[in-house]
């Protein structure tokens, strides 16, 4: 039988206080940016390094519905 995958929490736990550092939502927290930047970050290309990964893993949580993942660790590590 296959294992599924867990989420990896340190990059959950980081996603949870990064903040979009230039453009129209700077100083946004990632979690909380519209589903359409998000999208259209993944369709004009996602920038390099850190960003765009948390950007990537923001929109994967968003498009598959696992807000519980990001909603549970808040309440475990609030700011």
């Amino acid at each position: 039988m296959k294992e599924i995958p867990q989420p990896n929490t340190e990059i959950l736990r980081e996603l949870i206080g990064y903040r979009m550092p230039f453009g129209k939502y700077k100083n946004w927290l990632i979690i909380d940016l519209p589903v359409s930047y998000l999208e259209w970050f993944e369709r004009e290309g996602l920038p390099p390094g850190k960003l765009g990964m948390m950007l990537s893993t923001m929109y994967e949580i968003r498009l598959n519905d696992l807000m519980f993942l990001i909603d549970g660790l808040k309440k475990i590590y609030p700011k």
